[in-house]
């Protein structure tokens, strides 16, 4: 493998691994907002929605439109947009103490933004790199976000615990570096050509077709089952279960993520069936969600918590899998489904 082809994919990576600061560093930092500015839980839940609002957009804009994107130059453009949506969403407060969560909002929805357009584009430029098993590729590269979402955790929890909550800003900063080392990387190195449609009929087309509205259902369920858990961990646990934030973000949001990669690390490295495991995967979360909320003991919904990363680790990348075998036409949701393979 080239040095340049070596650098796109770990540009990849890196781009990945600022999905994991875009989908975490609210959560782990709600209870610091709450403190610091009074915001409530509702506003406080408004950004998740805002978050997974402004990225489903995206991608519905993109999947009927890709055939009017610069491909490469919307590539290189997503960790920029998200530098840009952190030093907002950091800077905001400083400059407009008055109005805290507005800039937490237009933060979130920039760097939104470019994580509805890395949810995307980065598979499908992953895809592009000769692999003898590329479905086990794409599941390095989503593994990639549940070990960036450990490390978000970890990091933030001892910083905060280290410099206090009234310092969070700079935490944001050293989370931009992540953007802005991806942005570098992507600038030496060249985006590979991907073919769109002319126009979007061929996406139009598709959407009458019932399975495909089957499969979108399964990949939207599956990631809000990861997504729910991973968001609002930490706040559960330390409401709910009564255990302190540094003990519950490191043992029950940190495990699971641990687990989350866990789970898409051994698929890519011994992964086969992909439909059995998204059976189990289902009833397994299944489970732990309701375990998670019925039981009165401390260590068992911790568990609990943490197994759901394990359970729900290749729901929604494994149903792109299922979909991309079954679905080999539609323009930008065939390159969304397909991860790129042509």
């Amino acid at each position: 493998m080239s040095p340049k082809i070596k650098m796109l994919k770990y540009a990849c990576y890196t781009a990945n691994l600022t999905m994991s600061v875009v989908g975490n560093l609210s959560p782990v930092l709600f209870l610091t907002f709450r403190s610091l500015y009074g915001i409530s839980y509702s506003l406080l839940g408004l950004l998740v929605l805002v978050n997974f609002v402004t990225q489903l957009t995206i991608d519905l804009i993109f999947s009927f439109f890709s055939h009017r994107f610069n491909i490469p130059k919307t590539v290189k453009a997503i960790p920029v947009i998200a530098a840009c949506g952190f030093l907002v969403y950091a800077l905001w407060p400083f400059v407009f103490p008055n109005s805290v969560y507005v800039g937490l909002v237009t933060g979130t929805i920039i760097f939104s933004f470019a994580s509805g357009l890395n949810e995307v584009l980065i598979s499908p430029v992953i895809a592009t790199i000769p692999a003898d098993d590329p479905d086990r590729e794409m599941s390095k590269l989503h593994s990639v976000y549940a070990w960036g979402v450990v490390a978000v955790v970890a990091i933030s929890t001892l910083f905060l615990l280290a410099f206090g909550n009234q310092n969070w800003q700079w935490l944001v900063f050293i989370f931009t570096l992540v953007p802005i080392v991806s942005a570098v990387m992507f600038f030496k190195t060249e985006i590979p050509q991907m073919e769109t449609p002319e126009r979007a009929s061929g996406a139009v087309k598709m959407l009458k077709n019932s399975g495909v509205w089957l499969c979108v259902s399964a990949i939207f369920l599956g990631g809000a089952a990861e997504c729910t858990m991973a968001q609002w961990c930490s706040g559960y646990i330390e409401k709910a279960l009564g255990i302190s934030k540094v003990w519950g973000d490191l043992l029950g949001v940190a495990m699971f993520a641990l687990t989350l990669g866990l789970g898409r690390t051994l698929y890519a490295k011994r992964g086969k069936n992909i439909e059995r495991v998204l059976t189990l995967g289902a009833v397994g979360a299944t489970v732990c969600y309701i375990i998670a909320a019925v039981s009165s003991i401390s260590w068992v919904g911790l568990a609990a918590c943490a197994f759901t990363g394990f359970c729900v680790s290749m729901l929604w990348p494994g149903n792109l899998v299922v979909a991309s075998s079954r679905f080999t036409q539609g323009g930008g949701i065939y390159l969304r489904l397909n991860g790129g393979r042509r």
